[in-house]
């Protein structure tokens, strides 16, 4: 009884032999592991060096022997993915902004607009310009006179629609009575011509800024042009000396083509052109920022899909070719004095001394127009009208004789290529 006894777990074991079984296991796994890492190693250290030099490969695909052409050529060939790129991200911006105002226009009751937007945006065919001839209910004889001289009519005016890409209307809205006996009037004629465009607009001189960004909207929503004009119905027109104009600036993206001139801000209530704002450019006697005269204008693609999308927010002055100008101040815009596009057509005559001495002395006077003379020349004008009239002086009686004198030929624009 007075004896010790060695202690047993309960299937007989003694803690000693536990407790140096465990000690062994302990030491014969650290010895199995060392000669694992050891084997494995090398395996290792060749997978990772072979891991980083193929790595090393696909990191640096150009060998040093590829010659300089070879990297001009990979650039500009990325460079050409980057311009079309361009090109379609700005169709892009156009389609979505002509859908916009095809279905603004459609909201708001447009005439023009008669099939969903999307429709419209899907027929819109690809044209070199649209050239909107601003005209009124009272101006019929003018829109005649154009017709007999330098627009062409029938079977010719979609022929220049097909051919050459280019879309002439005359632009006008409705009356203040819609139906009546004015806009009835402008029915029949469209009915006999085909070549109006109908806005969504009351027709009215003080409205020229509102019709002008409606026309804008209204065109850009209906074809797809590099170049959307603007043009007055007292206006002489080359159409192929204009589009000549247009094209040496295609490549452009945000152009705004026409006369340029800065006049004074009138600020005295009464006169001709009085701007109501006069106050908004400083001082009395400053004048206008620098824009084109209104007789004739041009726009490029993205300068009328801006009007298109941000016309109801654009501010509209009383003058509407200053309007124009200050909806593009603070754009990143190109601005083209084109002074071919406002020659004069007023009779000027010189006197000229042909022969003379102490007691004789022959003199000539010739008398001729600034239009004319270079179209002698052979450099006719792209538009011929008179400042002081703010278009041709008694257009209806002269353009006729515009056209004769200062005319580039009734088959130039047939043989001018774009």
């Amino acid at each position: 009884m007075g004896l010790s006894r060695t202690h047993k777990t309960a299937n007989g074991v003694s803690t000693r032999w536990v407790s140096f079984f465990c000690i062994a296991s302990f030491f014969l796994g650290v010895l199995v592991i060392n000669r694992v890492w050891t084997s494995s190693d090398p395996v290792k250290i060749n997978e990772a060096s072979s891991v980083q030099t193929h790595g090393r490969k696909e990191v640096h695909p150009l060998d040093t022997s590829v010659e300089a052409g070879d990297i001009l050529s990979r650039v500009s060939q990325t460079h050409d993915v980057i311009m079309t790129l361009d090109k379609t991200i700005s169709s892009l911006e156009v389609q979505l902004a002509a859908a916009r105002a095809a279905k603004g226009d459609s909201n708001e009751g447009s005439p023009m607009v008669t099939k969903p937007g999307i429709e419209n945006l899907k027929e819109r065919p690809k044209l070199f310009f649209v050239m909107g001839i601003i005209t009124a209910f009272s101006s019929r004889k003018r829109r005649d006179s154009i017709r007999e001289t330098w627009m062409p009519q029938g079977e010719e005016l979609k022929r220049l629609e097909k051919e050459k890409g280019i879309i002439m209307r005359f632009v006008i809205g409705h009356s203040a009575t819609p139906g009546g006996i004015l806009d009835r009037g402008i029915e029949a004629e469209e009915e006999q011509y085909k070549d109006f465009l109908r806005l969504n607009h009351i027709e009215g001189y003080h409205e020229l800024s509102s019709k002008t960004q409606i026309y804008f909207s209204t065109a850009v929503a209906k074809w797809d042009a590099d170049f959307y004009i603007k043009v007055d119905d007292d206006v002489h027109v080359n159409l192929g000396m204009v589009g000549s104009t247009l094209a040496r600036h295609r490549s452009k993206p945000r152009v705004y083509i026409g006369c340029m001139k800065s006049g004074p801000v009138l600020a005295q209530k009464g006169v001709k052109y009085h701007e109501p704002e006069y106050w908004k450019f400083g001082e009395e006697g400053n004048k206008y920022f620098r824009h084109a005269t209104g007789q004739i204008y041009a726009v490029s693609k993205d300068l009328a899909t801006y009007i298109s999308v941000n016309r109801h927010i654009l501010h509209r002055y009383a003058n509407e070719d200053v309007s124009l100008g200050s909806w593009f101040i603070g754009l990143d815009v190109e601005h083209i004095d084109e002074r071919s596009l406002c020659c004069g057509t007023l009779l000027v005559c010189q006197i000229l001394v042909v022969h003379g001495n102490d007691l004789f002395m022959t003199m000539s006077c010739i008398c001729s127009i600034d239009c004319e003379w270079k179209a002698q020349a052979g450099n006719p004008c792209g538009a011929s009208f008179d400042w002081s009239c703010s278009g041709i002086c008694k257009s209806v009686e002269r353009m006729q004789e515009v056209h004769q004198r200062c005319g580039e030929g009734d088959d130039a624009i047939w043989h001018t290529s774009f």
